[in-house]
């Protein structure tokens, strides 16, 4: 059977299930393999979601094993507002994946550090890691314990023969679990006290991103940041995403950089821009 793997015209897909993370946050499930159509994404690869009628839009890929994938999709405007009004069984489009993924090997004792949201494609670079039997720091940074997204799901992945290799860390603004105060204060504790941990991989906000960065440079540990943009085609054609006076797209050189590479952008962490250009600061 000939299977296609990058796609530049949208798969329908139904969607699978549903399900409801927080009252704003919500995991659309897909199958990653249908009728001649396969998925095949890495770690911190994303794809691009038609909304029939509507838009369409960049979303990271959260889980994909080779069965299904999921997208975890939070609630910020016009075109998730239509989403969420999807039912199980309504279609999508889908095509990708894009973008460069996260590296890692056997071996490695890895730190994830996520904040908010950013925990979703984190757990599915957690899930491919344990696989390989990756020692894992999944450190998780959210304004309140309610917000602490995939808790349950990260901690599952350290049962049986991942019993003690897989760790999670909750880190909140308000204390109200685990560690108070932000997650790149505990990482660098972390990073202090155990020399084993050789590579950062971190998404979420990029403030956190880039402190995250730079204390890889400080402790002479590999990082990896993800860095979004705005995009629109998602595979370096409309230049929409390119990184100020690099030339970069994040959609195609991206969104996975290394560390050190993304501290040289005089944007990182500083500003990004919207739609029509203009300048936004973080």
């Amino acid at each position: 059977m000939n299977i296609k793997k990058f796609n530049t015209i949208p798969e329908m897909l139904p969607i699978k299930a549903i399900v409801k993370e927080t009252d704003t946050i919500w995991t659309f499930v897909f199958d990653a393999k249908v009728d001649g159509w396969e998925l095949g994404s890495k770690p911190g690869q994303f794809v691009m979601m038609w909304i029939p009628g509507f838009d369409e839009k960049p979303f990271s890929i959260a889980r994909d094993d080779g069965k299904e994938f999921w997208l975890t999709i939070a609630k910020v405007g016009p075109a998730t507002e239509k989403l969420f009004t999807f039912k199980v069984g309504q279609y999508v489009g889908i095509r990708g994946p894009y973008g460069t993924s996260y590296t890692f090997k056997k071996g490695d004792h890895l730190a994830l550090l996520a904040g908010g949201y950013g925990a979703a494609p984190l757990y599915n670079v957690a899930l491919h890691a344990a696989k390989l039997g990756c020692k894992i720091e999944f450190i998780a940074g959210a304004r309140n314990k309610d917000l602490l997204l995939y808790r349950e799901r990260v901690k599952k992945l350290g049962g049986g023969k991942m019993a003690g290799k897989v760790k999670y860390h909750a880190c909140t603004n308000d204390g109200s679990e685990g560690f108070a105060g932000f997650n790149t204060v505990y990482l660098e504790e972390l990073l202090k006290k155990d020399k084993t941990i050789n590579k950062i991989l971190t998404c979420g906000p990029e403030v956190m991103m880039k402190k995250a960065a730079e204390l890889g440079v400080k402790y002479k540990r590999e990082s990896q940041v993800s860095i979004e943009r705005y995009m629109k085609c998602g595979f370096g054609v409309c230049g929409q995403c390119c990184i100020d006076d690099t030339g970069l797209r994040a959609c195609k050189d991206g969104t996975i950089f290394d560390g050190k590479t993304a501290l040289k952008f005089k944007e990182f962490g500083i500003y990004h821009r919207d739609s029509v250009g203009m300048k936004k600061a973080w």
